[in-house]
């Protein structure tokens, strides 16, 4: 789970990573046999009983760093990524993180780009807004409202979701299905399990390779198998 790609000297909530410690982190991940690919590839590639050597790479929020940041590194490794965006946002900034500092989201000509290059483009709900928290009109508008609204966007079907905040509940879990969404990710979504709440490692500035391969095999252990998903 990665968000921005850029500079981390301001950085209060660890959202960041700089481009060059990305190109590290990709090394380290082939240098183990591993390949970066989108949340769908890998989903697909586990019904078929494979994927044993895939890990999914998420992005957050849809930052604009990620076209000249993120996107050049992914391709120089050999890896796509699955990019949750905020629709009601295009262009717009993370006025949600209070402590800022002020980072532009990707507009709607930034989605297509994204998109254009291979990156699966999913919803991260409308605004940001946390769906455990949201009544049953805002609750529509973050997941079929957003999703629809990709769809226009980019000419694809979206059957990806990603809570905001990571909080998740069950109601929210039966709105994003409800919305058509195939899969969806959270952080820890504690007692929940499903393919519409797959928990999540959060990749920072501070991961080396081996603070990496710690995570990688305590998120193994610590993570019961999804149901559902080989």
């Amino acid at each position: 789970m990665y968000h921005s790609v850029g500079d981390c000297s301001d950085d209060p909530y660890r959202i960041t990573v700089s481009p060059a410690r990305l190109e590290r982190q990709l090394r380290w991940l082939r240098r183990q046999g591993l390949r970066g690919v989108s949340v769908s590839e890998l989903l697909a590639a586990r019904s078929r009983g494979e994927g044993r050597y895939l890990v999914a790479l998420t992005f957050d929020d849809g930052y604009a760093d990620f076209l000249d940041n993120a996107l050049p590194v992914l391709a120089r490794w050999g890896c796509s990524a699955t990019l949750f965006v905020l629709p009601g946002r295009l262009g717009g900034v993370n006025t949600w993180d209070p402590l800022g500092p002020r980072k532009h989201l990707l507009t709607a000509a930034g989605v297509r780009r994204a998109a254009d290059a291979g990156v699966e483009i999913g919803s991260h709900g409308l605004t940001h807004r946390d769906l455990t928290r949201a009544d049953d009109a805002q609750l529509r508008d973050e997941t079929a409202e957003s999703r629809a609204l990709l769809a226009d966007l980019t000419g694809t079907e979206v059957t990806g979701f990603c809570y905001p905040y990571g909080t998740v509940d069950r109601r929210a879990v039966e709105a994003v299905r409800a919305a058509g969404y195939g899969y969806a990710c959270a952080i820890d979504p504690g007692g929940l399990s499903g393919p519409h709440v797959l928990p999540r490692v959060h990749v920072g500035q501070n991961d080396s390779a081996v603070r990496l391969l710690l995570k990688y095999r305590l998120h193994r252990l610590r993570r019961r198998p999804v149901a559902g998903l080989r």
